[in-house]
């Protein structure tokens, strides 16, 4: 029975690293990207970055942002995941 706890315990945290693996793929998958009001960008770096960003210059962020909305700039996630192979095309030979 004590066997079964170890078990447990490793199922649990293989879970969570496996969770923790998705999240640092979307983050990388996704990005923030600042645009100026002709649409050129500004800013454009992963989301993980800009969090890590956050946390570690919790104002400077802000007053980033803030700066940012002031000025007309567009603040936009983008998901830069590339899309699936379309499927094969099927000719017919009537």
């Amino acid at each position: 029975m004590n066997e079964s706890k170890p078990e447990a315990m490793r199922s649990a945290a293989d879970s969570v690293v496996d969770a923790v693996r998705g999240l640092l793929h979307e983050g990388i998958n996704r990005r923030v990207v600042v645009r100026d009001s002709k649409d050129d960008v500004v800013l454009d770096v992963p989301v993980a970055v800009g969090l890590v960003a956050a946390l570690a210059a919790p104002v400077a962020t802000t007053i980033g942002a803030g700066v940012a909305l002031v000025g007309k700039c567009g603040i936009k996630i983008e998901n830069r995941e590339q899309p699936a192979q379309p499927p094969a095309t099927v000719v017919d030979a009537d």
